[in-house]
């Protein structure tokens, strides 16, 4: 079970990985969007500190959630991306979006449950 855990781990934070740099470097292609969603990524450009921001966060959280010894540290870092996600994908009615955080989110409460103590540390 713990090597499911972590390859499961290491695909989790080579996604963040390759959307953090996808942010910095655009290179993977960008899908058809309607007039609400390009207004949306229009504000997002508009702010520049916003999107370099959110992917120094997610290379960062993506690296902290492969490592074993700091997949704790990275779970709270990821965390409000993965609340970005979910935000995004409700308010635009994405179901494929949705199926693909709760697999996510799925992977984010197993290591929040198993290192659980960790965290109660944190809150006394």
């Amino acid at each position: 079970m713990n090597i499911i855990k972590n390859i499961l781990c290491v695909l989790f934070g080579l996604l963040f990985i390759n959307a953090g740099l996808d942010k910095i470097f655009h290179y993977m292609p960008v899908p058809p969007m309607d007039m609400d969603m390009q207004k949306v990524f229009q504000a997002f450009i508009t702010i520049k500190w916003l999107m370099p921001l959110v992917a120094i966060i997610e290379i960062l959280g993506g690296l902290l959630f492969i490592l074993p010894k700091t997949r704790t540290l990275g779970a709270l870092v990821i965390f409000p991306i993965l609340v970005g996600i979910f935000t995004h994908n409700m308010i635009f009615y994405s179901q494929m979006g949705l199926i693909i955080w709760a697999v996510l989110f799925i992977i984010w409460l197993w290591v929040i449950f198993e290192n659980w103590g960790k965290y109660k540390k944190l809150m006394e």
